[in-house]
């Protein structure tokens, strides 16, 4: 995996994202040629990079890991790793009040020193992630507590092309 260089972006070809949080859409793109979208859920709080903020945060990623390869849709994940457990109704009835990271996680690292890698800024360091989320929870708009939640149709869909080292461009 090579990380990307901020001159470099967006690339000229391959694979790279693009999360509008205004419009709650992502767009896949290759290269310049838009390849599909779909609705998402970022932040409650809005956006931003301050640690404990609840914000999503903004600027040039890149996905530094793909978690969940191999695992069934609904597949319950807690400190980045499954619990053996498929989420169901009944399941978020026992927990009222989790938040629910299902299926596969995209985790991101940010590329822009003092916006959103290093220090209190670092979206790795806060756990900022593509996940999936219950059906129950509504896409496009903003919902979540920092990461980008998406569909679990569109997550796997993303986790098949959306491999470690793909750039991914967050704005408002």
């Amino acid at each position: 995996m090579r990380t990307p260089l901020l001159t470099e972006l967006p690339p000229e070809a391959g694979v790279w994202l693009e999360i509008d949080t205004a419009a709650q859409r992502l767009v896949v793109w290759r290269g310049r040629e838009r390849q599909w979208a779909c609705e998402v859920s970022t932040g409650a709080n809005g956006t931003g990079e301050e640690e404990g903020s609840g914000a999503t945060p903004l600027g040039w990623h890149t996905i530094r890991s793909a978690i969940g390869a191999g695992q069934p849709p609904g597949t319950v994940y807690r400190g980045r790793r499954p619990t053996g457990e498929i989420y169901t109704e009944a399941l978020a009835a026992a927990h009222p009040g989790r938040d629910w990271i299902l299926t596969r996680i995209l985790w991101l690292g940010g590329l822009e020193p003092g916006r959103n890698r290093g220090g209190n800024v670092d979206s790795q360091r806060r756990y900022i992630y593509l996940h999936g989320t219950p059906p129950s929870e509504p896409m496009g708009v903003a919902r979540s507590h920092g990461c980008v939640r998406v569909r679990d149709d569109d997550l796997l869909a993303l986790f098949e092309i959306a491999v470690p080292g793909t750039p991914v461009w967050l704005h408002d």
